[in-house]
């Protein structure tokens, strides 16, 4: 099937009770079973429910993986790969992320023995610097949040290959859609499916998509043992979200480009960053590794005036301040002071999330009211 096929039918079949078009939503906790043992493939729903099964499948389609799991956040997700990894094991990660994944990794599993490694990866040779006998896992974010720096994956799947070492990949702003980080070498794609898979603003999930049997069932023995799954209703939602997921992700792209030509020329705009112009740093992987540039767009003001940027973010009407992004809804918000909050000051700024940075999640709506809209408030 081609992608836009896939997020409609892939991995799905009619169910099998009533042949409802859509997958039910199994609200239960355990199943009948005839003798001890004795069931048809459902036991209890931490373990498997037949919607989260069917989300999970979809997962796998669209990311032209295998296995798919689906747990209660995008943070959720990243915990099970983490579990993977022993005391005194190290992982190489991009220094440009989001900040819960960096609060994650230094706040919760450094006190657990794991050493992380926070560096620039837009030059991937510098990533074997780094990489020791205890490495074991190299975690990448291509678009990266919020700065939209593009990371070779091909070459990073290369580097990982030679040295024995799990590649994990953030798939959440690019989606399958743009990116397939399976098919360039990585061994893990991850998902705030919270985002665009979902991209209705209405639900919290996270997903996980891999190749390998081996590393499925280790990662499904810790989905159950951990326990930190979906509900049925939010495995509804998210395949709801899914079908729709490639005309979604058209419009986006469309909105994306419109806004981030837009600000470019606008003469109080300093920077902007957005995967699609020729001058965005590794922009020629974007276009070899990418089909389109996505709806994510980061600016500055000239002066780098944090007072500006609040200011331009509180007059929007058309753009939401709020978290999150991916919905069809556009968002606007400060990474400062909102989803980098939790990563020093010093630290952001290395990466350039400067304070007087904005970033903006163009939704579907008509472009000439999102350009209106900003135009109004920057001026």
């Amino acid at each position: 099937m081609k992608f836009n096929t896939k997020t409609i039918h892939g991995g799905q079949e009619h169910d099998p009770a009533y042949g409802a078009v859509m997958p039910p939503i199994y609200q239960t906790t355990t199943y009948a079973q005839s003798a001890p043992g004795g069931h048809k493939g459902y036991e209890y729903s931490r373990t498997h429910n037949p919607t989260r099964n069917a989300l999970e499948n979809a997962f796998a389609s669209i990311e032209n993986g295998k296995y798919g799991l689906a747990f209660s956040s995008g943070l959720a997700s990243i915990d099970a790969v983490l579990k993977l990894l022993q005391p005194g094991d190290e992982v190489v990660s991009t220094n440009d992320l989001y900040g819960g994944t960096y609060r994650l990794f230094t706040k919760i599993y450094e006190d657990f023995g794991i050493k992380f490694h926070f560096i620039g990866m837009g030059n991937t040779k510098k990533i074997a610097e780094y990489i020791t006998p205890d490495t074991k896992l190299i975690w990448v974010e291509t678009p990266t949040n919020p700065m939209m720096n593009i990371i070779d994956i091909v070459a990073v799947s290369k580097i990982a290959r030679k040295h024995d070492v799990l590649l994990a990949v953030d798939n959440t702003f690019a989606t399958p859609y743009l990116q397939r980080p399976l098919d360039l070498g990585a061994d893990i794609v991850m998902h705030s499916a919270t985002k665009y898979l979902g991209g209705h603003s209405d639900v919290v999930m996270g997903a996980l998509v891999v190749k390998d049997q081996g590393l499925a069932n280790h990662l499904y023995f810790i989905q159950n043992a951990s326990g930190a799954i979906c509900g049925p209703q939010d495995a509804f939602l998210v395949l709801r979200g899914i079908k729709t997921l490639h005309v979604r992700m058209q419009r986006h792209c469309e909105n994306g480009k419109a806004v981030a030509e837009f600000l470019a020329k606008h003469p109080k705009i300093k920077n902007v960053y957005w995967p699609g112009f020729e001058t965005h740093p590794n922009h020629d992987i974007a276009k070899s590794q990418m089909d389109d540039f996505g709806g994510m767009v980061s600016f500055t003001t000239k002066g780098n005036n944090y007072e500006e940027a609040i200011k331009i973010v509180k007059k929007l009407k058309v753009f939401t301040l709020a978290e999150s992004l991916g919905g069809v809804e556009s968002l606007a918000g400060h990474p400062a002071s909102m989803t980098h909050a939790s990563i020093p000051k010093e630290e952001r700024e290395k990466t350039g999330v400067v304070d007087a940075l904005v970033r903006l999640s163009v939704g579907i709506e008509d472009k000439f009211d999102l350009i209106e809209d900003l135009k109004m408030a920057i001026e």
